[in-house]
Protein backbone atom coordinates (compact mmCIF):
# COMPACT_ATOMS: atom_id res chain seq x y z
CA UNK A 1 0.00 0.00 0.00
CA UNK A 2 1.56 3.06 -1.09
CA UNK A 3 1.26 5.77 1.56
CA UNK A 4 0.76 9.52 0.58
CA UNK A 5 3.14 11.21 3.38
CA UNK A 6 3.07 14.97 1.23
CA UNK A 7 0.72 16.00 -1.37
CA UNK A 8 1.47 20.54 -1.16
CA UNK A 9 0.04 22.52 -3.71
CA UNK A 10 2.18 25.95 -4.43
CA UNK A 11 -0.23 28.18 -6.43
CA UNK A 12 2.45 30.50 -7.55
CA UNK A 13 6.39 29.82 -7.20
CA UNK A 14 8.13 33.03 -5.64
CA UNK A 15 10.99 34.42 -7.09
CA UNK A 16 13.59 33.16 -4.49
CA UNK A 17 12.16 29.50 -4.52
CA UNK A 18 11.74 28.96 -8.20
CA UNK A 19 15.67 29.99 -8.19
CA UNK A 20 16.52 27.88 -5.93
CA UNK A 21 14.67 24.95 -7.20
CA UNK A 22 16.70 25.30 -10.36
CA UNK A 23 19.87 25.05 -8.26
CA UNK A 24 18.59 21.58 -6.74
CA UNK A 25 16.60 20.29 -9.63
CA UNK A 26 18.26 18.05 -12.10
CA UNK A 27 15.14 17.98 -13.97
CA UNK A 28 13.10 20.76 -16.25
CA UNK A 29 13.36 23.94 -14.08
CA UNK A 30 10.45 26.14 -13.51
CA UNK A 31 10.57 29.93 -13.13
CA UNK A 32 8.32 32.50 -10.81
CA UNK A 33 4.86 32.19 -11.04
CA UNK A 34 4.54 29.33 -11.89
CA UNK A 35 2.14 26.60 -9.97
CA UNK A 36 3.80 23.49 -8.24
CA UNK A 37 3.06 20.60 -6.59
CA UNK A 38 5.51 18.36 -4.22
CA UNK A 39 4.69 15.07 -3.69
CA UNK A 40 6.17 12.56 -0.80
CA UNK A 41 5.41 8.83 -0.89
CA UNK A 42 6.47 5.69 0.76
CA UNK A 43 8.04 3.28 -0.54
CA UNK A 44 10.24 5.64 -2.19
CA UNK A 45 10.05 3.44 -5.51
CA UNK A 46 6.49 3.91 -6.68
CA UNK A 47 7.17 7.63 -7.28
CA UNK A 48 8.78 6.41 -10.99
CA UNK A 49 4.72 5.01 -11.75
CA UNK A 50 3.37 8.28 -10.11
CA UNK A 51 5.62 10.58 -12.07
CA UNK A 52 4.84 8.44 -15.40
CA UNK A 53 0.78 9.19 -14.64
CA UNK A 54 1.55 12.87 -13.93
CA UNK A 55 2.75 13.73 -17.08
CA UNK A 56 1.11 11.63 -19.29
CA UNK A 57 -2.06 13.20 -17.97
CA UNK A 58 -1.05 16.57 -18.63
CA UNK A 59 1.56 19.31 -19.89
CA UNK A 60 3.51 19.32 -16.69
CA UNK A 61 7.00 19.79 -16.09
CA UNK A 62 8.44 17.51 -13.85
CA UNK A 63 11.53 19.10 -11.91
CA UNK A 64 12.49 17.10 -9.05
CA UNK A 65 12.67 13.02 -8.73
CA UNK A 66 13.92 11.96 -5.81
CA UNK A 67 14.14 7.82 -4.44
CA UNK A 68 15.58 6.95 -1.41
CA UNK A 69 14.77 4.12 0.56
CA UNK A 70 12.36 5.09 2.16
CA UNK A 71 10.56 7.80 0.63
CA UNK A 72 9.80 9.51 -2.83
CA UNK A 73 9.45 13.07 -3.84
CA UNK A 74 8.37 14.49 -7.13
CA UNK A 75 8.38 17.80 -7.84
CA UNK A 76 5.99 19.21 -10.92
CA UNK A 77 5.14 22.69 -12.15
CA UNK A 78 3.21 24.43 -15.16
CA UNK A 79 2.11 27.36 -16.41
CA UNK A 80 -1.49 26.62 -15.57
CA UNK A 81 -2.80 26.11 -12.15
CA UNK A 82 -5.44 24.00 -13.96
CA UNK A 83 -2.63 21.91 -15.25
CA UNK A 84 -1.11 21.28 -12.06
CA UNK A 85 -4.17 20.35 -10.42
CA UNK A 86 -4.91 17.98 -12.67
CA UNK A 87 -1.63 15.97 -12.51
CA UNK A 88 -2.27 15.91 -9.00
CA UNK A 89 -5.90 14.17 -9.14
CA UNK A 90 -4.49 12.05 -11.85
CA UNK A 91 -2.10 10.72 -9.20
CA UNK A 92 -4.69 10.31 -6.54
CA UNK A 93 -7.05 8.07 -8.78
CA UNK A 94 -4.25 6.06 -9.60
CA UNK A 95 -4.09 5.09 -5.79
CA UNK A 96 -7.25 5.55 -5.34
CA UNK A 97 -6.83 7.78 -2.80
CA UNK A 98 -7.92 11.62 -1.77
CA UNK A 99 -5.57 14.35 -0.84
CA UNK A 100 -7.08 14.42 2.43
CA UNK A 101 -5.28 10.96 3.16
CA UNK A 102 -2.32 12.75 3.12
CA UNK A 103 -0.32 13.12 6.30
CA UNK A 104 -0.86 16.46 7.60
CA UNK A 105 2.98 18.63 8.50
CA UNK A 106 3.95 18.16 11.83
CA UNK A 107 6.76 20.95 12.89
CA UNK A 108 9.45 19.27 14.61
CA UNK A 109 11.46 22.56 15.38
CA UNK A 110 11.81 26.41 15.36
CA UNK A 111 14.22 28.57 15.94
CA UNK A 112 15.67 31.98 15.70
CA UNK A 113 18.78 32.83 16.17
CA UNK A 114 19.54 36.59 16.16
CA UNK A 115 22.84 38.76 15.02
CA UNK A 116 24.09 35.66 14.04
CA UNK A 117 28.19 35.52 14.42
CA UNK A 118 30.55 35.80 11.10
CA UNK A 119 32.37 32.13 12.42
CA UNK A 120 28.55 30.76 12.31
CA UNK A 121 27.55 32.24 8.91
CA UNK A 122 30.43 30.78 7.73
CA UNK A 123 29.55 27.20 8.60
CA UNK A 124 25.92 27.92 7.23
CA UNK A 125 27.17 29.62 3.92
CA UNK A 126 29.62 26.55 2.96
CA UNK A 127 26.62 24.08 2.76
CA UNK A 128 23.58 26.43 1.45
CA UNK A 129 22.22 25.90 -2.00
CA UNK A 130 20.62 29.63 -1.36
CA UNK A 131 21.33 33.04 -0.71
CA UNK A 132 23.96 33.75 1.56
CA UNK A 133 23.76 34.60 5.37
CA UNK A 134 25.70 37.67 6.54
CA UNK A 135 27.00 38.39 10.26
CA UNK A 136 24.86 40.10 12.54
CA UNK A 137 21.55 39.10 10.18
CA UNK A 138 18.36 37.13 12.34
CA UNK A 139 18.51 33.34 11.27
CA UNK A 140 14.83 31.51 11.64
CA UNK A 141 15.11 27.39 10.71
CA UNK A 142 11.74 25.44 10.35
CA UNK A 143 12.00 21.66 10.95
CA UNK A 144 9.44 19.81 9.62
CA UNK A 145 7.82 16.33 8.75
CA UNK A 146 6.95 14.86 6.26
CA UNK A 147 9.91 16.85 4.49
CA UNK A 148 7.91 17.80 1.58
CA UNK A 149 5.93 20.48 3.47
CA UNK A 150 9.18 22.30 3.66
CA UNK A 151 8.20 23.53 0.07
CA UNK A 152 5.11 25.19 1.25
CA UNK A 153 6.71 26.49 3.80
CA UNK A 154 9.30 28.44 2.31
CA UNK A 155 7.12 30.01 -0.47
CA UNK A 156 4.54 31.44 2.16
CA UNK A 157 7.39 32.88 3.83
CA UNK A 158 8.55 34.69 0.33
CA UNK A 159 5.38 36.06 -0.44
CA UNK A 160 4.95 37.58 3.44
CA UNK A 161 8.64 39.00 3.67
CA UNK A 162 11.82 40.39 2.56
CA UNK A 163 13.66 37.55 3.53
CA UNK A 164 16.65 35.49 1.81
CA UNK A 165 15.85 31.39 0.99
CA UNK A 166 19.38 30.59 2.19
CA UNK A 167 18.49 26.53 2.51
CA UNK A 168 15.53 24.44 1.99
CA UNK A 169 15.31 20.36 1.77
CA UNK A 170 12.37 19.11 1.12
CA UNK A 171 12.99 15.24 1.34
CA UNK A 172 14.57 12.59 3.81
CA UNK A 173 13.25 12.64 7.36
CA UNK A 174 12.51 15.78 8.00
CA UNK A 175 12.02 18.80 5.85
CA UNK A 176 14.44 22.28 6.73
CA UNK A 177 14.13 25.46 6.16
CA UNK A 178 17.16 28.13 6.39
CA UNK A 179 15.53 31.96 6.20
CA UNK A 180 17.76 35.01 7.03
CA UNK A 181 17.75 38.65 7.05
CA UNK A 182 16.42 41.89 8.80
CA UNK A 183 15.13 40.71 12.39
CA UNK A 184 11.26 41.93 11.51
CA UNK A 185 11.43 40.75 7.93
CA UNK A 186 12.39 36.85 9.57
CA UNK A 187 10.18 37.15 12.06
CA UNK A 188 7.33 37.84 9.79
CA UNK A 189 8.59 35.32 7.42
CA UNK A 190 8.47 32.88 10.22
CA UNK A 191 5.39 33.42 10.95
CA UNK A 192 3.77 32.74 7.27
CA UNK A 193 5.57 30.03 7.76
CA UNK A 194 4.33 28.45 10.34
CA UNK A 195 1.02 29.71 9.44
CA UNK A 196 0.91 27.95 6.39
CA UNK A 197 1.41 24.73 7.59
CA UNK A 198 -1.64 24.64 10.31
CA UNK A 199 -5.08 23.17 10.10
CA UNK A 200 -3.68 21.39 7.03
CA UNK A 201 -6.44 18.52 6.58
CA UNK A 202 -4.68 15.25 6.61
CA UNK A 203 -4.12 12.19 8.72
CA UNK A 204 -2.83 12.65 12.51
CA UNK A 205 -2.76 8.84 13.10
CA UNK A 206 1.22 8.50 11.57
CA UNK A 207 1.94 10.47 14.58
CA UNK A 208 1.25 8.13 17.19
Amino acid sequence: MVELRTYAFLDSLQPQFASFIATVAKGFLPVAGEAALYLEVAPGMEINALTDVAIKATGVMPGMMIVERAFGLLEIHGKSQGDVRHAGRAILDSLDITADQRYSPRTVTQQVIRHVDDYHTQLINRTRHGQMILGGQTLYILETEPAGWAALAANEAEKAAEINIVEVRTFGAYGRVYLAGEEADVVEGAAAASRALENIPGRTDWRE
